[in-house]
């Protein structure tokens, strides 16, 4: 249960290296083979673009995202689990690709679970379609490995 306000404006801003305790709460309940609290202060460490979703008081969802020559790399997107199914990581991803294009990305790429079907359904939404695959890409919570699938999102229509 959360003590937010139903009733208040999610705000977007930076990450913070003292956003990561948070980060991590939301990465350890949405991902079974998530990222460590290292390579969120290493993506903030090298300036890639790092975005906290937050309502209140409190960090309901972050995106990383890296620009360089032309392209945007969508890294990491995520919604906490109790605020999910309201538009709030499309309004995330949204933001995540006008900063990129801003900075000048013509493309958009990132790379989601075969199994993951309700981000791969708000992708879609957002203009991206399939790519590619990169076989035996996550690690998988059963045995073996997963694929993952990638997908593009030209930026021409995207305003910065």
């Amino acid at each position: 249960m959360s003590a937010v306000r139903e009733d208040s404006q999610p705000l977007l801003r930076p990450m913070l290296d003292e956003d990561v305790d948070a980060v991590m709460a939301i990465e350890e309940k949405i991902y079974p083979h998530g990222w460590t609290a290292g390579i969120f202060h290493d993506c903030l460490r090298v300036r890639y673009s790092c975005w906290i979703l937050e309502q209140g008081e409190e960090v309901i969802g972050y995106g990383i995202m890296s620009v360089a020559v032309g392209e945007a790399h969508i890294l990491n997107v995520a919604v906490s689990p109790e605020c999910q199914g309201e538009g709030r990581g499309r309004a995330l991803l949204m933001h995540m690709l006008s900063t990129g294009r801003r900075h000048g990305a013509e493309t958009a790429f990132l790379e989601v679970r075969p199994s993951n079907r309700v981000a791969i359904r708000l992708y879609e939404t957002a203009g991206f379609h399939q790519v590619g695959l990169r076989r035996d890409y996550y690690p998988a919570t059963r045995r073996g490995r997963e694929d993952a699938v990638i997908m593009a999102r030209d930026l021409g229509d995207i305003e910065p």
